[in-house]
């Protein structure tokens, strides 16, 4: 078997083999105060969140614990601001009494609709009986748009850690001409973080789309070019012997994975993880099951729960999501050493061992890879399986596999099916196309296996991932935060376009060219979702940094001489195992 089919099948194998195995309104009466967009509910069954909201039933009675009573937290909430003004706005709104962890009272206001819509929330301090925190629009359901210090990646929030990493991701490519401005808008999506963590949504969402716009147009006019000159844009000339970089990814590797095990968060996206692979371990159904906690957890595919049973199986887990989940910090450590790997391999194959090296201090050094591990989130497997097509491209079957495996763990990147098709097309003609298509139903079909096993129809599976990601409304892109329909449309049907022309337009026909195109893709996708977050940029960040760095040759080398290893490509040529030459 040839090195790239071989380590696609043994990627598939890991992964789907591991898979098989009462509200008291204030005039006196009492009755249950609704669910809001905090309240966890204990019926299910599952693990009790102990900073749930719990619906207070008699006000006037003392709670465990507790100084105030319900009523007196209903009189606190009411002088307050918000609560005066909501009343104002809101004709009709009544508000219900909850605890809300130690310590803690939450108060929420409530429209009149059917159902009743929450408009406002409120938290007290039983100690002091202030309120601490008041929230009206969209913070009410989206906790997240609140500035909680640390929310999503406790540490690296620190100006210290990101600042730091900004410059290790900037200095050492001052003298590479073609590159700094790119780097320097990649690293520019830190200031929308700055305005995110500081609750400022209407200044960190319209700040991201600049630019998600020049990094996509950065990727078609690299991707759409032929060639840069017969012998490519030159040396790499780096400020610092690769060597140093080479240090460097084995001191970031470690610091990144101290930081995790140190000092993470595990958020939603994780949790789900765990839970996913917990129910495919034990021959549960997988979607339309999920605990209250974690209500839509079951949005993603099934090759992303195969990829956590490994985790569950080996470190355990407690089924709370307030513990610390070692499971859903194994695996994303997993898959972030996995990426650096990914990138190495790929740069050493296409330029030598000093692109290779490049590539994985890009993806160490990037503060947003970092971003997504303190999270623990999912969204670096995207990353490895489109890294992973993108190493095997030149093998029909295996890329075929490989864009299998990453669009049932995320359904955006099947954008990238045609594309990587006909670059199967293009090196064996027909039968290539045939060989992609197969490999690909085939491999998808096996994913999909222990659910269907399981009885559970495709119409639950649709309803719980592409129609709830398509109905969902969220501040954190432009089409929420102003409710822009039209224009949404339009974007996405021009983002669908352009995924199929890109796939059949004259284009670069190497590794770069490929590399390129499918982050054009990527980046059109995610600026049409109505849900967007930062996680999402180590998607297309690592398509990008190979089509950007792989054009320049080793500065100081007449011969390939450090790519003779077996299985390897020259810089100028293709060899028998089938990669492709970048020149």
């Amino acid at each position: 078997m040839k090195r790239p089919a071989a380590v696609a099948a043994a990627v598939t194998l890991l992964l789907l083999f591991t898979a098989a195995g009462a509200v008291a309104q204030d005039r006196g009466s009492v009755q249950a105060a609704p669910t809001t967009s905090a309240t966890t509910s204990t019926a299910t069954g599952t693990a009790k969140d102990p900073n749930a909201a719990v619906p207070v039933v008699e006000l006037d009675r003392p709670q465990p614990g507790r100084r105030l009573t319900g009523r007196r937290v209903l009189e606190i909430a009411k002088r307050s601001d918000v609560a005066k003004r909501t009343l104002r706005d809101v004709r009709g709104a009544y508000p219900g009494a909850y605890t809300k962890g130690p310590g803690r009272w939450q108060v929420s206001y409530f429209s009149r609709d059917k159902p009743p819509e929450e408009v406002a929330q409120l938290y007290v301090d039983d100690a002091s009986g202030r309120v601490t925190e008041a929230y009206t629009g969209y913070k009410v359901a989206w906790t997240m748009a609140r500035g909680y210090p640390g929310a999503f990646g406790r540490q690296v929030n620190s100006p210290w850690v990101w600042i730091g990493l900004t410059v290790l991701f900037l200095a050492p490519f001052v003298r590479v001409r073609g590159v700094r401005l790119d780097l320097a808008v990649l690293a520019a999506f830190g200031i929308s973080v700055a305005y995110f963590n500081d609750a400022d949504i209407d200044t960190s969402v319209p700040l991201v789309y600049p630019l998600l716009g020049y990094l996509m147009g950065r990727a078609l006019w690299i991707g759409l070019r032929r060639r840069d000159t017969p012998t490519g844009r030159g040396p790499l000339r780096l400020l610092v012997p690769a060597s140093m970089l080479g240090l460097a990814v084995v001191f970031l590797l470690g610091f990144r994975v101290a930081l995790n095990v140190t000092s993470s968060n595990v958020i939603d996206v994780g949790y789900a993880g765990v839970i996913g692979a917990e129910k495919l371990a034990a021959g549960e159904p997988l979607y339309g099951s999920f605990p209250a906690d974690n209500e839509h957890g079951d949005t993603y595919g099934p090759v992303t729960y195969a990829a956590y049973v490994p985790f569950v199986e080996a470190l355990g887990s407690t089924g709370r999501w307030d513990s610390d989940l070692p499971a859903a910090h194994g695996a994303a450590i997993a898959f972030d050493l996995l990426a650096c790997l990914l990138l190495f391999l790929i740069g050493r194959r296409l330029r030598g061992p000093t692109l290779g090296v490049v590539l994985a201090y890009l993806w160490a050094a990037f503060p947003f890879s970092l971003y997504v591990l303190m999270s623990n989130s999912n969204d670096t497997l995207v990353a490895v399986f489109l890294l992973l097509a993108v190493y095997v491209a030149a093998g029909a079957k295996a890329s075929g596999a490989a864009i299998a495996l990453g669009g049932l763990t995320k359904f955006a990147t099947l954008a990238l099916a045609p594309l990587f098709a006909m670059h199967a097309l293009q090196r064996t003609r027909t039968r290539g196309l045939v060989a992609f298509a197969v490999t690909f139903a085939a491999v998808a079909a096996l994913a999909m296996a222990p659910i269907l096993w399981q009885g559970e129809s495709l119409g639950t599976v649709y309803d719980r991932t592409l129609g709830f990601q398509a109905s969902r409304g969220s501040p954190f892109s432009v089409w929420g935060l102003y409710e822009l329909p039209g224009l949404q449309q339009l974007w996405q049907g021009f983002s669908v376009l352009l995924a199929l022309a890109l796939a059949l337009a004259p284009r670069r026909r190497d590794v770069v060219g490929l590399s390129a195109c499918a982050a054009a893709v990527v980046i059109a996708l995610q600026a049409g979702v109505t849900h967007w977050f930062y996680l999402y940029i180590v998607w297309f960040f690592p398509l990008l940094a190979v089509a950007l760095f792989a054009r320049y040759e080793e500065e100081g080398r007449d011969l390939p001489a450090a790519l003779t290893a077996p299985g390897s490509a020259t810089p100028s040529q293709e060899t028998s195992s089938g990669s492709i030459a970048v020149a």
